[in-house]
């Protein structure tokens, strides 16, 4: 039995709704994080001595060239997210920052959450978090509102003889 007809509408509405709107959550994701890795990095650029000291004291391999190549990593791959370009690959490096976060400075919370032997959730680690939202990148890409879609477009312009979507 269908439903009944405004039931009908109005989830068509909704869906009509929720498609118009569906720029935002990939736009957003990357204002976002992309603020927040911008500012990171740009701290960590400003105090090298103290990433580096930092990076020694956890036990990362080669902390003077990890510190400089993470600040940068961070603060440029900030802006990059912010405008949507490169989205994936950058997202998929800065992913990779925090694994490495998770092994080392947020061990002991990431464990802790995992296992819920305290009142902290993984929603509290915020290495986790960010690594979430960056996977979501690398996997559903930046969005129509990026240089990314805009490169693309320019680079693979739509053929003539192109069967038309479904």
């Amino acid at each position: 039995m269908p439903a009944p007809v405004g039931v009908q509408r109005l989830l068509s509405l909704g869906l009509r709704v929720a498609a118009v709107l569906a720029f935002l959550p990939p736009l957003l994701t990357r204002l976002v994080m992309g603020q927040a890795f911008y500012f990171a990095g740009r701290g960590k650029l400003a105090n090298p001595g103290g990433i580096v000291e930092f990076f020694t004291g956890l036990g990362i391999p080669f902390p003077g060239a990890n510190a400089a190549f993470i600040s940068r990593l961070e603060y440029y791959g900030g802006m990059l997210l912010i405008v949507g370009l490169f989205t994936r690959v950058v997202a998929f490096l800065l992913s990779s920052t925090m694994v490495v976060a998770l092994m080392t400075a947020d061990k002991g919370d990431f464990l802790a959450a995992l296992k819920g032997t305290t009142d902290k959730g993984l929603t509290d680690v915020v290495a986790f978090v960010f690594l979430m939202f960056l996977l979501w990148l690398v996997v559903y890409g930046p969005g129509v509102v990026s240089l990314d879609t805009l490169l693309k477009r320019w680079l693979l312009p739509k053929r003539a003889d192109a069967p038309a979507p479904a």
